[in-house]
């Protein structure tokens, strides 16, 4: 079982298809960015999100005007 640590990140690539979540490796991983110390595929997410909530905010500006 994972530890129940705040600071204890979990794998999405390596959680996949197992049922459980796998911990990250850190700096033995590719996708591990280790100036900022996150994982690309969550910055690629939160950037997604980011531009998302922006084109939202953006539609509901011009439907109200």
């Amino acid at each position: 079982m994972a530890p129940n640590d705040k600071n204890t990140l979990f794998c999405p690539i390596l959680s996949i298809g197992t049922g459980i979540d796998m911990i990250c490796t850190k700096d033995r991983c590719s996708w591990y960015i280790p100036s900022v110390k996150k994982c690309s595929m969550y910055i690629m997410a939160y950037n997604a999100l980011l531009s998302a909530n922006s084109r939202q905010a953006a539609q509901k500006n011009k439907q109200a005007h």
